[in-house]
This record gives structure tokens, C-alpha cells and sequence, in this order.
């Protein structure tokens, strides 16, 4: 190799010795592998589109999966403080085109159950994600249009969980597992993360 060449990677396709349209296909069989994998690649298109050599982004990582104490699908270091973000899809059978936008709903709760203890002293085992739980909710939006779209809300801004079950404490410390949203989008979502993570700034400095 020549000095100043970049190493070639071997892609997956030539790992596997698969051709595109084998993959295409054997994704198209397999609903829960597509989901799974469509996730994981919103995620690196979620970095590579908003947090890639952006100013003021020194770092971005992404805990392990299995860390159920971690929450956040990337974590951003943004003016020197650390911000952690959620990415979140749509849900497919949800998307509807209307004469003036795209709306569906956002499924954002957690991989798997886990315990949740409450101020009012219950608890429950639930994969609903919690209020401050996380900084910021990133939606991509690309089953509207087939593109690479993504629209953000502070945690803090997002919709109650009203569940008729659960008591007012639990309520309040819930996210709703369904969220609307729309294209183009409407509060509490903005359409760059920069002033939300900008607002959450000022108020930690405070």
C-alpha cells in the first residue's frame, strides 16, 4: 500500500459471499431481522448526518446494549458536556400522507421489561422508556419518503403517559410507548438537534 492510501474494507456482502440482492432478499424474508438491522443503521446514519465532524461535537459514543443503566443510543459531548440521545422509528403500519403533511407514530420504549420503582412507593415491570431518562429523542422519519430524515424533542417536551392503569405518580415518570409526529414536523420537535442541546446547555450552566 502506498503512503497516504486508505486501507480498503471488506465489506459484509464480500464477508458472507452474498450478492446485494441476496441480502435484499433474505431481509425481505425475515420481518424482524429487517427491523432489527433498520434500527442499527438509523442509529449510524443518525451519527454520520448530525454528530460527524459537526462544531462543537468533540465525541460520540455508544454504550453497549446490554447496559440497561444506560440509556441512550449515542452519546454526544457537545460544548464540553455529555448529552445523551435516543433513536427512535417509526412504525410502519402507522404512516399516513395527508393533504398537508406525512403523520405516524414513533414506537419508543425499551429492548425488554425491567423494574421501575415510583415516588408513591409502587413498582412495575414495564419497557416504557422514562421522563429524564434520556436528553433528547431522535425520530428518523425515512418510511415517509424513503429518505434519510430525522426530526428531535427533549425528553422533557414529550407527550404524557395517560394509561388508565397506572397511578398519576407512574403517569408522570412514563413516556407514552406511541408518539405522533409529523413531516414537516410540529412542536415539541424541531428539525436539527443543535438548539435543543443549546437550550439543555443553558440550563445545566445555571
Amino acid at each position: 500500500m502506498a503512503e497516504g492510501d486508505h486501507p480498503v474494507i471488506q465489506t459484509v456482502l464480500d464477508r458472507w459471499t452474498i450478492t446485494p440482492q441476496g441480502l435484499t432478499k433474505a431481509i425481505d424474508e425475515n420481518p424482524s431481522l429487517r427491523g432489527m438491522l433498520f434500527g442499527y443503521v438509523a442509529e449510524y446514519k443518525l451519527r454520520e448526518m448530525w454528530f460527524e465532524n459537526r462544531p462543537g461535537v468533540s465525541l460520540h459514543v455508544k454504550h453497549d446494549d446490554h447496559n440497561r443503566k444506560k440509556k441512550g443510543d449515542l452519546i454526544v459531548t457537545y460544548k464540553g458536556r455529555e448529552f445523551s440521545i435516543e433513536s427512535k422509528s417509526l412504525q410502519t403500519n402507522s404512516i399516513r400522507q395527508t393533504a398537508r403533511h406525512f403523520e405516524g407514530k414513533v414506537q419508543c420504549d425499551a429492548s425488554d421489561r425491567r423494574k421501575v420503582d415510583f415516588p408513591d412507593g409502587t413498582s412495575l415491570e414495564t419497557t416504557c422508556l422514562l421522563r429524564g431518562e434520556f436528553d433528547i429523542l431522535a425520530v428518523n422519519l425515512f418510511g415517509f419518503e424513503n429518505k434519510w430524515r430525522f426530526v428531535f424533542a427533549k425528553n422533557k417536551d414529550l407527550p404524557p403517559n395517560v394509561f388508565r392503569k397506572y397511578t398519576p405518580a407512574q403517569q408522570a415518570l412514563l413516556l407514552p410507548s406511541l408518539m405522533a409526529v409529523t413531516w414537516p414536523c410540529t412542536k415539541p420537535y424541531r428539525d436539527e438537534p443543535f438548539s435543543l442541546l443549546d437550550e439543555l446547555l443553558a440550563k445545566r450552566r445555571r
